[in-house]
């Protein structure tokens, strides 16, 4: 049994609306507990960014589950034990934390390979190199990241499931070879996107999930609902949960409203803002987002810019109604939710750029930082007190 980090619940005065709402606090166990059980978690999403993970932020925020992702190539790239997502996923593992990696294999630029051939040989050779390093370490590894757009379009077929069985399979044979009945790793498949759409739930999709329901070594699947409202999440487990085994759970490790956030780009903003903080009037919400990007705002100023703007703050409850709605199922293992804004989300930002920045419960790269820890969004007070 993993040795538990001590943690010492961090309370501030939190200058942070129009997100007021706290529960009760909670405190995460302290070191020497007993494990937490995998059932409707709220954790940390880091993706390709888990450089950017600061145990002093988690702490403040009472995470415990940490989830990020191994893009597969990079195993071509040095030596696996040195990349920053899996020493980084491991160094929290050792510290305690519940972890969670996702093996991502990005073919949008190029064909799936086919069992048996060179290709699928050095697929294979790419997870020897790292499954040693997490097999019976973290305690879920979920086979995929978004496969369904992760991959050319036209492959969106049996190729795809071919390839994710395939690989699926490989894993299965290692873990048991590796750790046995008793390994401390929990194997899901993922992600599922868009499936709240009819037209996304293709003959490839229900083949995924026979794939998941009739292999006993997979716990369950994992959904990613970046929806454009919060009812639409609900497609997802509607879909999910009766092709699945009564005894598997779903993984939820990424969801938000950016489709929401991105239809109102182009906004102005309302005058409430730019009167009291000297934009001039019909400044577009993009733009205010830019402003913050070059000279980041203080969090009061960050919280009163999407508290003025309808859009945002009307989706005051979105985190609480949809950790109710997935605990709700009785299924959920974990869910994890974006933590830190990351440089790509800002990377040439502009009015077209998918505003993924607008989720995150550290907006590090929008508001001031307070000494060493990231400023925060008015995401962070929900999120906290859903743990």
């Amino acid at each position: 049994m993993l040795r538990r980090l001590s943690i010492i619940a961090v309370t501030a005065a939190v200058a942070i609306q129009p997100f007021a709402h706290v529960g009760a606090e909670t405190r995460m166990p302290a070191a020497g507990s007993a494990k937490a059980p995998t059932s409707g978690a709220l954790g940390a999403n880091f993706n390709q960014n888990l450089d950017a993970l600061d145990y002093r932020e988690l702490n403040e925020a009472r995470v415990r589950w940490v989830r990020g992702f191994f893009p597969m190539p990079a195993a071509d790239q040095g030596a696996p034990a040195k990349h920053v997502a899996i020493r980084t996923i491991s160094d929290a593992a050792r510290r305690g934390h519940d972890t969670i990696l996702s093996l991502k294999f990005p073919y949008n630029g190029t064909s799936f390979p086919k069992p048996g051939s060179p290709r699928m040989r050095a697929e294979l050779v790419r997870l020897n190199k790292v499954l040693p390093l997490v097999m019976g370490k973290v305690d879920i590894l979920t086979i995929g990241n978004e496969p369904f757009i992760e991959s050319k379009p036209a492959e969106r077929d049996q190729r795809l499931n071919v390839f994710y069985e395939t690989v699926a399979k490989h894993v299965i044979s290692f873990r048991s070879q590796r750790c046995g009945v008793k390994c401390g790793t929990a194997l899901y498949m993922g992600a599922l996107n868009r499936i709240h759409q009819p037209a996304q739930r293709t003959p490839a999709v229900a083949r995924w999930m026979a794939f998941v329901r009739k292999t006993p070594e997979i716990k369950g699947v994992d959904i990613h609902p970046h929806v454009p409202a919060s009812r639409d999440a609900k497609a997802f487990v509607d879909y999910i949960l009766p092709k699945m085994r009564k005894d598997q759970k779903f993984l939820v490790t990424e969801f938000s409203l950016m489709p929401l956030w991105r239809q109102h780009m182009t906004d102005s903003v309302p005058a409430s803002f730019t009167t009291k903080y000297g934009f001039p009037k019909g400044t577009k919400v993009w733009q205010v987002i830019k402003a913050a990007i070059d000279k980041p705002f203080s969090e009061r100023k960050w919280a009163d810019f999407l508290g003025a703007c309808p859009w945002f703050a009307k989706q005051s409850g979105f985190l609480r109604e949809q950790m109710k709605l997935y605990r709700g199922t009785g299924r959920l293992a974990v869910a994890t939710y974006a933590f830190k804004q990351d440089d790509l989300m800002v990377k040439n930002w502009g009015p077209k750029k998918d505003p993924w920045l607008l989720n995150s419960v550290y907006a590090r790269y929008t508001v001031q930082p307070r000494g060493e820890l990231s400023g925060r969004s008015p995401w962070f007070r929900s999120f906290r007190a859903l743990q």
